[in-house]
């Protein structure tokens, strides 16, 4: 979605019929807030200026001259008031005109007001305004206005075109203005003393303010967001809304009055270069929060393809291969080109319950009412207010807050797809490293802990490594069968871990009915043996599963680290050949190897 202006649309666009149905939409809305403008008659009466507090709107007397030559001057105008007529209507919009276009507003003030008046034109993008004061025929005042002339030759330094007259009391004045630009024409006039002309000026400056800060600060939130998550997405949002915000500073004159005054370049070039840049901004935003978790789809390589596409084009512009008027064109066309291509996508992803298409839907919902309402007005089928002019801008404020929501919600997925993969590591760790059967580590888990404990043993921190195997354990498993062998399996892992140290043992199950016990923080050999014995003891005592009374002892080999070794391996090793050793001499027996024991290859 862009927010650039549509200012003005191709003669000859492609959209036009998809705005034409988009203006049925909004039909009534349009009657709506033309209703008050409805005064067809034309007058020859004058503008009288009287101090009521507010401004008169000049348009309620004004009529037209157009200029197909673009050359006609003050006095060649002045020979032909009679040809000046009512304009198409008094809505303060007369659309895209290639010609230059005079206006005459006949004035009088019947009293001196002791202020002086002020005649404003509240639309900042009209290239080049000049403004006569004329008395019987005579110009006793010109100022020569526009955003491609300097600003510092303006009189009142003011955002939009506008110029203080010099009138007299109870005398008869014309007002001529000329206005040529190469967007629409859109001429808010109005007269008002200097008061109110300044109060509406803070106002206006109070509301660019607040709509300049937020989209600042979400500039800077979704680059810092970037930075830190390294998250395409707000990268893009950044670029989107720094191109909106860009456009908007330039479409209502707060950049030429606070940020690039007479600097021509700029002001000729920062609404089309913005434009672009949200139009990239917004091929690769859509792009990337609709398919983004896909990134070989065609969707994906389109909008990235269109992003490209708007970059050159801005390129182009920038060094002016092309020039403004064609790059009002291309924007034309190319901005409701990401919300077109993304639609499908996102109805089909929002009727499965999508939240992130549902925000996008509704964005491009205010961003589509925002759109028509501007090329109704541009069109001159609205007339100018508040609304109607700062629509585009209101649209795409709205549309920036449902993005953000749509970053949110990104993120939230983001995160519980990074809590989903967390979990099925530690789901897959725990198949790798436990025994399926007891519960208990396995011969990998248990490795992986003796290591780590043989890091942090030496004198009086021993490590005593218990290699078991059960005796009597055959006989029960071909006697009972198979489940019966298993559920004994899993009561001697129980009492393996009831009979050691809860915060410093560890019981493992290596296969079949073999088990290892490591035992850390040992202070002397003597009590390693000790707690090998109260394992044997341990055993003295049946099981009793279900209706089966079973009995099964013990034959245990172990060492000591760092004594006897210091290598995972080889404590093991030590530990079996103990153990072998034990059943060759009568089992139901423990018995230590320092190494005395030849280990089996």
């Amino acid at each position: 979605m862009v927010h650039c202006s549509p200012l003005p649309p191709a003669p000859a666009s492609p959209w036009r019929g998809w705005w034409g149905l988009c203006l049925w939409v909004l039909m009534g809305l349009g009657f709506g807030l033309a209703a008050p403008w409805a005064q067809a008659a034309d007058t020859a009466q004058p503008l009288v200026l009287h101090d009521d507090g507010g401004a008169l709107n000049a348009w309620s007397v004004a009529t037209l001259l157009p200029d197909p030559s673009q050359q006609w001057g003050v006095q060649d105008v002045l020979a032909r008031l009679p040809e000046f007529a009512a304009p198409p209507s008094r809505g303060g919009s007369m659309g895209v005109r290639k010609e230059a276009l005079w206006l005459r507003v006949p004035l009088r003030m019947p009293v001196d007001t002791g202020s002086e008046w002020i005649v404003n034109i509240d639309f900042a993008v009209l290239n080049e305004v000049d403004i006569f004061l004329t008395r019987q025929g005579q110009v006793v005042q010109h100022t020569a206005l526009g955003n491609l002339r300097p600003y510092t030759a303006r009189p009142l330094r003011s955002r939009t075109p506008a110029m203080a007259l010099e009138l007299a009391a109870d005398t008869s004045y014309e007002l001529l203005i000329r206005v040529q630009t190469t967007g629409a024409m859109i001429l808010p006039i109005t007269l008002s003393l200097s008061p109110h002309l300044v109060h509406q000026g803070l106002q206006e400056q109070m509301f660019q303010g607040v709509l300049t800060g937020l989209a600042l600060c979400l500039v800077i939130y979704s680059l810092a967001q970037w930075l830190h998550q390294r998250e395409k997405l707000f990268l893009y949002y950044g670029l989107l809304v720094a191109g909106s915000a860009g456009f908007s500073l330039q479409f209502f004159g707060i950049g030429t009055q606070f940020l690039w005054s007479d600097h021509l370049w700029v002001e000729v070039h920062a609404a089309g270069a913005s434009g672009l840049l949200a139009i990239a901004g917004s091929f690769l935003f859509m792009g990337h929060a609709l398919m983004g978790h896909v990134p070989h789809s065609r969707f994906l390589r389109v909008m990235r393809i269109g992003a490209v596409l708007s970059l050159g084009l801005l390129a182009a512009f920038l060094l002016d291969l092309i020039g403004t008027r064609t790059t009002t064109a291309i924007i034309s066309v190319l901005g409701p080109l990401p919300s077109l291509i993304s639609l499908p996508i996102a109805v089909a992803r929002a009727r499965k319950g999508d939240s992130v298409s549902t925000s996008l839907l509704a964005a491009w919902v205010a961003y589509f009412t925002a759109a028509v309402v501007m090329v109704c007005l541009v069109q001159g089928l609205l007339p100018v207010n508040f609304w109607t002019l700062h629509s585009f801008q209101l649209g795409a404020a709205a549309d920036m807050l449902l993005f953000l929501r749509v970053l949110g919600q990104r993120s939230a997925a983001l995160r519980a797809a990074a809590s989903d993969a967390l979990r099925e590591r530690d789901a897959m760790r725990s198949l790798a490293y436990t025994d399926s059967l007891t519960g208990l580590p396995n011969r990998r888990g248990m490795q992986l802990a003796l290591q780590s404990a043989l890091a942090r043993c030496g004198p009086g921190h021993l490590v005593a490594v218990y290699l078991m195997d059960l005796d009597g354990f055959k006989p029960v498993n071909d006697t009972y069968g198979h489940d019966v062998g298993d559920d004994l399996l899993v009561a001697v892992g129980h009492r393996l871990q009831a009979s050691v140290r809860h915060h410093t043992d560890l019981v493992a199950r290596l296969g079949g009915d073999e088990f290892i016990v490591m035992a850390c923080d040992l202070a002397r050999p003597e009590q390693a043996e000790e707690l090998g014995r109260s394992l044997l003891r341990a055993f003295e005592h049946p099981f009793t599963l279900s209706h089966l009374t079973l009995s099964v002892r013990l034959t245990i080999g172990y060492a000591l680290a760092p004594v006897d070794g210091d290598d995972p391996q080889h404590l093991i090793r030590l530990a079996d050949a103990a153990m072998y050793a034990g059943k060759q001499s009568g089992k139901q027996s423990i018995r230590r190897n320092q190494g005395e024991l030849a280990l089996s290859s």
